[in-house]
């Protein structure tokens, strides 16, 4: 049986464009996540580093090892992208504050 087409209506949204507040926010945003990720991943690493496996079977020493280094490295990709994410909004920012400040306003 065929089914009935259903004609959909595409509404595009309206673009906001960026302002320097918005930019500001979301770096200070980005970066208070970066810096949290970073405590947490400092924490996880401590932890890990006191907490010493008790086993003689080679194959879970390595599979703990590597489950180790896998949560510590993707907390640690979390960590630089919301950081490389901060920086790059903050860049933003200044460069439209500068646009604003050289481009003559028109009346």
């Amino acid at each position: 049986m065929n089914k009935p087409e259903v004609k959909q209506t595409q509404e595009t949204p309206e673009q906001v464009p960026p302002t320097p507040l918005r930019c500001i926010t979301g770096a200070v945003m980005s970066g208070g996540f970066a810096f949290a990720m970073y405590s947490l991943m400092i924490a996880i690493a401590t932890t890990f580093a006191n907490k010493p496996i008790h086993s003689d079977n080679q194959i879970v020493l390595n599979i703990a090892s590597a489950v180790r280094t896998l949560v510590v490295g993707v907390v640690a990709l979390g960590t630089g992208i919301f950081g490389i994410v901060a920086l790059g909004l903050s860049a933003l920012a200044i460069q439209l504050l500068i646009q604003q400040l050289t481009t003559p306003k028109s009346n």
